[in-house]
């Protein structure tokens, strides 16, 4: 018989009553995403229309975009409760069979690092997402049993930073697949304000600004340091977060104003310092600052890419002009050279 899941497996979200308020309930309390929202608003009008649960969802891109709080607004949207769980959490078939059997009408079923699921428990989501049926072996050998439980019609919303990680099969029963991209400073300013008001704290707009340009163009990022320059205005007993206050704690946290880190630096100046910019490989990298592969290519990467100061070539990574300029080292004379000869081409073109 299939028990309610355990809470390592299943919970509701947010157990923090402040993050609860901070998370918009609807598209309308949304700030970015414009094309994903209008995209949502349609299939979310058109499913409610016709009295079905809305196709499965799956968003990917960096973390800490909205993936979490999109899932939570299409549950409010559908009328329907959000369940959320993640990959790594679903370790049998039986963790994942007692969620769904668990499930109502319309509910909306969040799974984080969808691509992290075991096969075993992958194979059970298939019959599930298409036809709304559970299928479940009891016993062993001669005596196994395939039931077959009929599921009421959910929405399942899967969320991925690796979208190349998930399998294809998996991937191809997502009636909606869409990519989430990093937030400008501007729209992040206005997700700071409205966290401020949330927080019951006056922000100065040229100190959301600098709150959101600091913060890598992610909005958990942006409230996080937030709650953080909160705490410097509090012990320096402000009433409001000031251009100077916001500045002075974000220093403090070791940010500048393009939203590098320490960390962030201390990579580019291995590979300016040690390695002439390179190109070195990625596990030259990780072994120099004592750090691991995939913590380096996913949390510091992606960024500096963005940003212009770190290039991928076959040979591994490269510190390009910028980074140069960022740290104010020289460029060596091959790549001065290099790029001298591309002035003399395009010049002569």
């Amino acid at each position: 018989m299939l028990t309610q899941p355990e809470d390592r497996i299943f919970h509701p979200i947010p157990a923090n009553e402040e993050d609860l308020n901070i998370r918009p309930s609807s598209l309308d309390e949304f700030i970015g995403q414009d094309q994903l929202k209008e995209k949502l608003r349609i299939y979310i009008t058109a499913a409610r229309q016709r009295g079905e649960a809305l196709d499965h969802l799956l968003f990917y891109g960096p973390p800490g975009l909205g993936k979490t709080t999109l899932a939570g607004i299409i549950a409010h949207e559908m009328g329907g409760q959000l369940r959320v769980t993640t990959g790594p959490a679903l370790e049998r078939p039986g963790d994942l069979a007692a969620i769904l059997s668990n499930l109502e009408e319309n509910d909306v079923l969040f799974i984080d690092e969808i691509h992290r699921l075991p096969a075993p428990v992958e194979e059970i989501l298939y019959p599930a997402m298409e036809d709304y049926q559970l299928h479940i072996v009891v016993g062993k050998g001669p005596m196994a049993n395939n039931i077959c439980i009929t599921l009421p019609q959910f929405t399942l919303v899967g969320a991925t930073t690796r979208l190349g990680l998930l399998t294809s099969p998996l991937r191809a029963r997502f009636g909606i697949v869409e990519q989430l991209s990093l937030y400008d400073p501007e729209t992040l300013s206005e997700i700071v304000q409205r966290g401020s008001r949330v927080l019951s704290i006056k922000v100065a707009p040229d100190a959301s600004y600098e709150i959101a340009r600091r913060s890598r163009g992610t909005p958990r990022v942006a409230l996080r340091l937030l709650r953080r320059v909160r705490d410097v205005a509090e012990v320096r007993q402000r009433d409001h977060i000031d251009s100077e206050i916001s500045i002075l704690a974000l220093d403090m946290l070791g940010l500048d104003p393009r939203g590098l880190d320490d960390g962030d630096r201390k990579i580019l100046r291995i590979l300016i310092d040690l390695f002439d910019g390179g190109p070195v490989g990625l596990s030259t990298i990780a072994a120099a600052l004592n750090e691991e592969q995939q913590t380096i290519e996913d949390i510091y990467e992606p960024y500096l890419i963005q940003q212009g100061f770190l290039e991928r070539t076959p040979r591994g990574r490269k510190a390009s002009r910028n980074a140069y300029n960022y740290l104010g080292k020289p460029l060596p004379e091959k790549i001065q050279y290099q790029l001298d000869l591309i002035e003399e081409n395009d010049g002569e073109e």
